[in-house]
C-alpha cells in the first residue's frame, strides 16, 4: 500500500504526491489567452500542496471550445502558458494541459464555427445543427490534437490529458446513440473507438517519452442507449494495449445530456439557468429537472464502477469523484488506484492537501452544493469562499 502523500511515478514524471487537481473550467481567459488571474489560480493550488494541477480546457481548435473565451492551443498562447507553467513549477508541483475538442458540447454561435458531431444533431447551445466530419475532417481533428500537444510541450507542461469523456467529440463517437455512422468510424465498438485511439496515439507521437500522457475516459455516460460500462472497459483495454497512455482518469456522465452524473450532490438549476441566453433559458425551464438530475453525494462515489476497471487493467488509474479527505484518498490507493483527482474541494480550499500533512483528519468545507457550476463561464469559484482572488 502506498501513502497518498508520498512521491509517485507517472510515466516519465515523479510527482511529489498522488493528488492531482482535476480539470475544471477556470473562466479566466476572456481573450482565449492566459491572464494573471489564471496563473494565480493554478499557482495557488500548486502552493496548496497538490502533486499536479490540470489546466482546463485547452481546445485543439477554435471550433472545439464550449465558449469562444476558452484557450485554444496556438503559437500566440505559448508565452502566457509558459508563464503559468513556470509559476506552478516554482511552487514544486507539476502541471498538465487538458486537450480536446468539445464536439457537440461546443457553442457554435459563440465560437462562430460549426460544432462537430459524429452524426447530425441539433446543438442546443448554439441553436443550430452540428456538422458531421468526413474522414478528412476527422484526420484534421487528429492532427489538431498532435499540434496542440506540441504547443503544450513548448509551453513547459509536464503532461497532457486527452479528453475522451463527457460526450465531447471523441466521447460522442463512442456513444451508439450519438454515433449513427456507417463508415469506419461508426457501427461496431472497434469503429466507434477508432477516433479516441487515433487521438491518443497522435498525442503520444507528438510528445514522445518526454511528457506523461493520460486520458480522461467516461465509464458510462448515464444516458439511455448511450455508452455503457461494458464498452468502456473494452476501450480502456484497447488503450492499455496500444501503449500510448501512462494512466487513465475514470469519469462518468455527459456534459451534453446528463452532467450531474459527473458531479453528484445538489443540482443548481436556478443559477445555472441565469447563465443561459434567453431562448435556451426558456427551454431549460421546461426540461431543467431532466437535464440537471439529482444524484445523492457520497464519498468516492465513482469507486464502485472504477473497481471493475482496476480488476481488469494493469495500467495506472486515477480515481475521480468525491475525494475530499485524506482517509478517502488513502482508501482509494489501498483499493489499488494509483492517483486521486480532486476538483470542487480544491476550489473551496486550495491549501487542503498541505493541511492533510499536519492533520490527517482535516475535513473539506465543500458542501457539494455545486453552485460553482454556474460560475464556469465567468470566473470559476466556490461561492462560499470569501477570500478567493478574483
Amino acid at each position: 500500500m502506498s501513502d497518498v502523500l508520498a512521491p509517485a511515478v507517472l510515466g516519465p514524471l515523479t510527482l511529489r504526491n498522488r493528488v492531482i487537481k482535476a480539470a475544471t473550467f477556470e473562466g479566466r481567459t476572456p481573450d482565449a489567452l492566459v491572464t494573471d488571474e489564471l496563473v494565480e489560480f493554478h499557482r495557488e493550488v500548486a502552493a496548496g500542496g497538490v502533486g499536479m494541477t490540470t489546466v482546463a480546457y485547452c481546445a485543439v481548435a477554435p471550433g472545439g471550445r464550449t465558449d469562444r473565451h476558452q484557450i485554444w492551443m496556438r503559437e500566440e498562447a505559448v508565452p502566457g502558458l509558459r508563464r503559468l507553467t513556470d509559476a506552478v513549477h516554482a511552487e514544486g508541483a507539476a502541471v498538465s494541459a487538458q486537450l480536446g475538442h468539445a464536439g457537440p458540447v461546443a457553442n457554435a454561435k459563440s465560437n462562430r464555427a460549426p460544432a462537430l458531431a459524429p452524426s447530425r444533431m441539433f446543438n442546443p447551445l448554439g441553436m443550430r445543427f452540428t456538422k458531421t466530419p468526413d474522414a478528412l475532417g476527422i484526420a484534421e481533428v487528429v492532427a489538431a490534437h498532435a499540434r496542440a500537444a506540441r504547443f503544450a510541450k513548448e509551453s513547459g507542461f509536464d503532461a497532457v490529458e486527452v479528453h475522451l469523456g463527457h460526450n465531447y467529440l471523441a466521447s460522442s463517437f463512442l456513444s451508439p446513440m450519438l454515433n449513427r455512422r456507417r463508415d469506419d468510424y461508426g457501427g461496431p465498438l472497434v469503429n466507434r473507438a477508432r477516433m479516441a485511439r487515433e487521438l491518443v496515439r497522435a498525442v503520444r507521437d507528438a510528445v514522445g517519452d518526454t511528457m506523461a500522457v493520460t486520458a480522461k475516459l467516461t465509464m458510462e455516460d448515464g444516458v439511455r442507449g448511450g455508452f455503457p460500462i461494458e464498452e468502456s472497459l473494452q476501450v480502456a483495454s484497447w488503450l492499455q494495449d496500444d501503449g500510448a497512455v501512462d494512466a487513465i482518469e475514470l469519469t462518468a456522465g455527459s456534459s451534453l445530456l446528463n452532467p450531474m452524473a459527473i458531479f453528484r450532490g445538489d443540482a443548481p438549476r436556478k443559477n445555472f439557468a441565469k447563465t443561459l441566453p434567453v431562448p435556451v433559458r426558456w427551454g431549460f425551464q421546461l426540461v431543467g429537472k431532466q437535464f440537471l438530475r439529482e444524484y445523492p453525494y457520497r464519498p468516492a462515489y465513482l469507486a464502485e464502477k472504477a473497481a471493475r476497471f482496476r480488476a481488469e487493467l494493469s495500467l495506472p488509474l486515477i480515481l475521480l469523484g468525491g475525494i475530499t479527505d485524506r482517509p478517502t484518498a488513502q482508501q482509494a490507493l489501498d483499493d489499488g488506484f494509483d492517483f486521486v483527482a480532486m476538483g470542487r474541494a480544491l476550489l473551496r480550499e486550495p491549501d487542503l492537501i498541505r493541511r492533510w500533512r499536519t492533520d490527517a483528519d482535516t475535513r473539506s468545507l465543500c458542501t457539494h452544493c455545486n453552485e460553482c457550476m454556474p460560475t464556469i463561464y465567468s470566473t470559476t469559484r466556490c461561492v462560499l469562499r470569501t477570500d478567493a482572488p478574483v
